[in-house]
Formats: C-alpha cells, sequence, structure tokens
C-alpha cells in the first residue's frame, strides 16, 4: 500500500498530519510532505483515514 501526495491540490488545512503524523510532516506554510510513500505494516487504517480527511482530495491511498 502507499499513500501518494498530489501537491498542486494541497490547500494547507493539516487535517492530515491530525491522522497520520508519522506518514505526513507540515512544511513551513502548513502544506503536506509525505514522509513514507510506502505504508508500513500495522499503519494502513491511518493512512485511509488520512487519505480521508484531505477536502481537496490531495493525498490517496494505492494497493
Amino acid at each position: 500500500m502507499k499513500l501518494l501526495l498530489d501537491s498542486t491540490r494541497c490547500q494547507g488545512y493539516g487535517l492530515c498530519q491530525e491522522h497520520a503524523p508519522h506518514l505526513v510532516e507540515l512544511d513551513e506554510w502548513g502544506y503536506a510532505k509525505v514522509l513514507a510513500v510506502a505504508v508500513p505494516p500495522g499503519a494502513e487504517e491511518a493512512a485511509r483515514a488520512c487519505a480521508e480527511s484531505c477536502p481537496n482530495s490531495a493525498l490517496r491511498v494505492e494497493k
């Protein structure tokens, strides 16, 4: 499973980081940076919640 970021859609809400701080970091302006593309075992639910929380669908999970 991978967590993918479309940085052109990110508006800097920071909701993703609240759901998965171990997968997403915010830059100095509040925009998301994905720390790890491959979702580690046990973090699948957090990755899904992270992607679902984004109002602009900037994040998505792929198998």
